[in-house]
Order: C-alpha cells, then sequence, then structure tokens
C-alpha cells in the first residue's frame, strides 16, 4: 500500500536542498501555475536557486504568474538537487521534460490527482484536496514559511481556478480555512480575480459563440458536446488555450450531467476535455482513452479525426450515465 510521506519531511528536503526546478503538466491551468509561482517565489526567498521547468506556452491569462520564474531550458540549472512535480504525479504529464525530472538528485510529488503508484523518492498526494494549491499552503505552513502578498495571491489563483470560484464538490471547510488566511496577508485577490475572470479577449468571445454552435446533445439532454477546430480558433483571431471555460459552460445548462468539449489541436489529434456536474465519473470516461484527473474533471487525447472522437467520447460519455442510471434504479 502506497504511503504518504510528511509534509514536514518533504519541506525538510526542499530546506536542505541548494537548487530546485519545478515541473508543472502540459497544458497548465491556474492550479499548475499558481501552485508553482507560490512555492518558486517562497523557495527563492530562502536563498533557493528555484525555477520553473515548462516545456509549452503558458496562456496568457497566467503569465503575470510565472514572471522572471519559468524557463524552457533543461540545463537553466545543470544539476538540480531537487527535482519537484506539482499538480502532476506521473512523467507522462510532463513528457519532454521526464528525462531532466528524473536526473534530480531527489524527486518530490505534490499532486492531488489519483495515482495508481508513486514516481517519486518523497511523495505527498491527496486526492481529496481541492487543489494543488492547497497542498502547497499546506506545505509551506510545515516549513513556517510566511506568506507575503504574492504568494498568497499564487495560491488564491491555484485555489479558485481548481474548485470553479469555490463551486465544485471538492471545496471543503479547508479550503475556504485557507482562503481566509490568504486574504488575511492583505493581498487584494478583488483585483487577481478580476485579472483572471473578467479580462477576456473578443477572440475568445467569438469562439465561445462559434463552438456553441456546433452543440450537441445526447442521452436525453444529459450529455452536452462541442467541437472546436484550427480552422475556428483562426477565423475568430482566438489563441489556442482560449477554449479554456467552454467546457465549464456546458455543464451548466440544465439538465447536463456531463459536458464534453473536443479541440482539435492539429491534424489528427484531439483534446478532449470533461466535466460532471454531480454523480457521473469522467475520470473513468477519459481513462478508456489513456487520459484521466478528477471525478468531475478529466482530460484525455484522441489520436484521429475529430469525427470519430465524437463518436467514441459520446458513446463512453452516455455508458457512464447509464451505469449511474442503473445504481439508482
Amino acid at each position: 500500500m502506497m504511503k504518504n510521506d510528511s509534509l514536514k519531511i518533504i519541506g525538510n528536503k526542499l530546506e536542505e536542498a541548494h537548487s530546485i526546478l519545478l515541473f508543472p503538466h502540459v497544458n497548465g491551468d491556474g492550479d499548475a501555475f499558481g501552485s508553482c509561482a507560490a512555492l518558486c517565489h517562497v523557495l527563492r526567498r530562502m536563498g533557493k536557486e528555484c525555477f520553473v521547468l515548462l516545456e509549452d506556452r503558458i496562456p496568457e491569462t497566467f503569465e503575470f504568474l510565472m514572471d522572471g520564474m519559468a524557463s524552457w531550458d533543461p540545463n537553466v540549472i545543470a544539476d538540480p538537487d531537487v527535482c519537484m512535480c506539482v499538480d502532476c504525479g506521473e512523467t507522462k504529464r510532463f513528457p519532454k521534460r521526464a528525462e531532466k525530472f528524473l536526473s534530480g538528485k531527489t524527486t518530490i510529488c505534490l499532486d492531488h490527482h489519483e495515482l495508481s503508484e508513486f514516481l517519486c523518492d518523497y511523495n505527498y498526494v491527496e486526492a481529496d484536496a481541492a487543489a494543488a494549491g492547497e497542498l502547497v499552503y499546506l506545505l509551506l505552513m510545515a516549513m513556517e514559511q510566511p506568506l507575503d502578498r504574492e504568494s498568497a495571491e499564487d495560491l488564491f489563483v491555484a485555489i479558485t481556478k481548481d474548485t470553479g470560484n469555490f463551486q465544485y464538490s471538492s471545496t471543503s471547510a479547508r479550503t475556504h480555512e485557507i482562503a481566509k488566511a490568504l486574504y488575511e496577508t492583505g493581498a487584494d485577490l478583488n483585483a487577481v480575480s478580476i485579472r483572471i475572470n473578467e479580462n477576456e479577449s473578443l477572440g475568445k468571445i467569438r469562439l465561445l459563440g462559434k463552438a456553441l454552435n456546433t452543440l450537441e446533445l445526447s442521452d436525453a439532454g444529459r450529455f452536452a458536446m462541442v467541437c472546436v477546430t484550427q480552422a475556428m480558433i483562426e477565423e475568430c483571431g482566438a489563441r489556442e488555450d482560449e477554449t479554456d471555460g467552454i467546457v465549464e459552460t456546458l455543464r451548466g445548462i440544465a439538465g447536463v450531467e456531463i459536458s464534453a468539449v473536443l479541440k482539435e489541436t492539429q491534424a489528427g489529434t484531439v483534446r478532449v476535455s470533461m466535466r460532471a456536474k454531480a454523480h457521473a465519473n469522467v475520470a473513468s470516461v477519459c481513462a478508456k482513452f489513456d487520459g484521466g484527473g478528477h471525478a468531475k474533471a478529466a482530460g484525455c487525447t484522441w489520436h484521429g479525426t475529430i469525427e470519430e472522437a465524437k463518436e467514441a467520447v459520446r458513446r463512453e460519455a452516455c455508458a457512464e450515465l447509464e451505469k449511474y442510471a442503473r445504481r439508482n434504479h
């Protein structure tokens, strides 16, 4: 049986290290970037050499978090004392950086996704946590490192984005207690919230409209799906990452239990994002396609045409809905 190491032990390993590389997952989101930014900021404040190593671009919404912290150069730290993955626990979530990660003298995992096995020398995985940002907060408290305004803002982004602004079922009393502590630093979290939630480009709004024109409902309206092609993104003058949020919009439709957005990333490759409202488990759906995530938020990659992806995703989503229907009759 896998057993977590204590946050105190992990904190001690970070305190002993001189150089640390942080590894968020590909297609990074607010939780991944906010968690890494907070940790990087505090570790640098402690006098550590620390960078967040990336392999893909940062969505414009979160660029401010990574200012001066991100690097795409695996040799930004040639021989790191610690390589630490945050908000992920499998090398397939950062494939182009996997070799560098495993070269760390010590490897650490801090994650809130269900894992079948531990990858690292030291691991702390809490699948019930609302966000990796919660675990970073607990780690910093175990290290007796106080929050300042910058680290509080970073953690607020992490937690508010991965809880749907504190709406998702994973949100707990602890989540709100941590949010209270972030407010008490004096950080202007309202300004941060406006920056990440109410600052959309015209291209993104146009893309939302075009995507909704492809809306298909199945299973008596319990499954909602839209498709986004590269041509649509280009026509709207939108960015690649500006499909974010569409899947939550679909989930908000009355009667919808599972929503899905299928985005063509390149010819023959489709990125699938799925959400569940109350009862279904979309992680189990995405696992059928070698993906994963949380019960209420998951994703996968389909290798083939978008039409093929539509049929496969619809079939498995409706099968998941049927399983729930059988359990409740």
